[in-house]
């Protein structure tokens, strides 16, 4: 562990006490780090920005229609889902005029919830179980995971898939098993092996669905 934070962050473990050296490396490794987010982020955009722009249309459809969005994701995905739910709940202005608000919920928000299945069922279910509750033919399955893997969103993928719901899926790496499933209508992989970039290009990703979602509900009014 103590290798790889130094990998990461040289500059902390320097037997210098040259504070012009250490200041020197902490600007270069800033420097490298927007250089490679910057980069992914215009990989991801020449790649995929179509795509996204029918996924927001599609979500728009759903909105529409009367449809809710369910987003879901574990440790900082986690996070990542209740700044998807809060984004379309509560916009704020946008564009010099108001957003709209959508119905959008967290799966990960209520930890009674959570807790109660991951205690009594197992923690693979906690998503999928939520849904099977709540949600309906034409809602939106938000789900976000840096390495595709996690067992509890393709449970809830494959539930989702079940449940006629739009599915919306954000994997890093090469996808991993969300991209095996063949079942998310609308999957957008980010194509690095660090797990900050990922979730730094994650989030440009739903920033942009949401944006092009209320343009096109705009258009719609």
């Amino acid at each position: 562990m103590t290798e790889d934070m130094e990998a990461l962050y040289p500059f902390l473990y320097s037997q210098s006490t040259d504070l012009d050296a250490v200041m020197s490396s902490v600007r270069q490794s800033t420097v490298e780090k927007v250089d490679e987010i910057v980069t992914l982020r215009r990989t991801v955009l020449e790649r995929d920005g179509d795509r996204i722009a029918a996924c927001a249309e599609a979500m728009a459809e759903s909105f529409a229609a009367g449809g809710r969005l369910f987003a879901f994701g574990n440790g900082g995905s986690s996070t990542d889902a209740q700044d998807v739910a809060t984004l379309f709940m509560n916009p704020g202005r946008m564009n010099g005029g108001d957003g709209r608000p959508l119905p959008a919920f967290a799966l990960t928000a209520d930890i009674a919830v959570v807790t109660a299945l991951a205690n009594d069922i197992g923690f693979e279910v906690v998503f999928a179980r939520q849904l099977a509750a709540s949600a309906f033919a034409g809602d939106i399955a938000l789900g976000l995971s840096t390495s595709g893997n996690s067992r509890n969103l393709v449970a809830a993928f494959e539930e989702a898939d079940r449940r006629g719901m739009l599915t919306v899926g954000l994997a890093g790496y090469s996808g991993g098993q969300m991209a095996e499933l063949g079942t998310i209508d609308h999957l957008f992989v980010v194509p690095s092996a660090s797990v900050h970039r990922i979730q730094e290009a994650q989030t440009t990703v739903y920033h942009a669905l949401w944006e092009l979602t209320q343009h096109a509900l705009g258009e719609g009014r």
